[in-house]
């Protein structure tokens, strides 16, 4: 662990250095797994919010969760220097490969992998391919707050906005989507099962094809699965 910083006041960012360069895709994740002296183990899957740049240096953002095992020992007991048994790259399907048009969509935490995508695409000057659009509660519930504000992006409040703000609160709709949507590009959404759920929704009703909607949603215990548009396709 080289470095820890937070993103929210339930969010921080994890840097690990691993023994060889990561050779992960934008959106795909790695499985960390902790192990006690009395041979119990723990493991839960955290989406890569760095970008693919050939170093040896991953960036996993977690999110604590009450009760959770995994998350509540990275955030009370993890320290810089120590070591984590982590697994991965994994995932093959909801993977942005840096040169076609992609609509993102993420709720909460589920900016994470799309985070990624989008610092790819800044890093390569290719940000005129993707649209991202964020629901988050309020601005201190924002992850990356000082990063993702920019061209291309769209930030939803849904209980509370900066002043000033000319949106008024309230969940996603497809004013906030419209002009997010790229012809022929494929829609990468997200986020907990209902927001999942009401954002592909959007996206059809605003004609997204069905068989460009990839859709990432995260249970209880934080473990992604990946779906088509409304079939399970694969379980982390």
């Amino acid at each position: 662990m080289t470095e820890i910083r937070p993103e929210t006041a339930r969010a921080k960012t994890y840097r690990l250095a691993l023994a060889a360069p990561s050779q992960h895709l934008a959106g795909q994740h790695y499985i960390v797994r902790l192990t006690a002296p009395d041979g119990y183990t723990a493991s839960r899957s955290y989406s890569v919010a760095s970008p693919p740049d050939g170093s040896n240096a991953i960036e996993l953002t977690v999110e604590f969760l009450e009760g959770g095992e995994v998350s509540t020992f990275l955030h009370e007991d993890v320290v810089v220097g120590d070591e984590l048994e982590v697994r991965g790259p994994i995932g093959g399907w909801f993977v942005w490969d840096g040169a076609t048009s992609a609509i993102l969509v993420g709720g909460g935490s589920g900016v994470v992998p799309l985070m990624a995508m989008m610092r790819l695409a800044r890093m390569t000057n290719r940000s005129e391919l993707l649209r991202l659009v964020v629901s988050c509660r309020s601005p201190g519930d924002l992850y990356y707050a000082d990063e993702l504000p920019g061209p291309g992006t769209t930030i939803v409040y849904t209980r509370s906005a900066p002043p000033l703000s000319a949106r008024p609160v309230g969940r996603l709709t497809t004013e906030d989507l419209a002009p997010a949507i790229i012809p022929d590009a494929t829609a990468y959404v997200c986020g907990s099962p209902s927001f999942a759920h009401a954002a592909s929704q959007l996206l059809v009703e605003l004609d997204q094809p069905v068989d460009r909607i990839r859709i990432e949603q995260f249970g209880p215990s934080g473990e992604p699965a990946v779906l088509a548009y409304g079939v399970l396709a694969r379980c982390a």
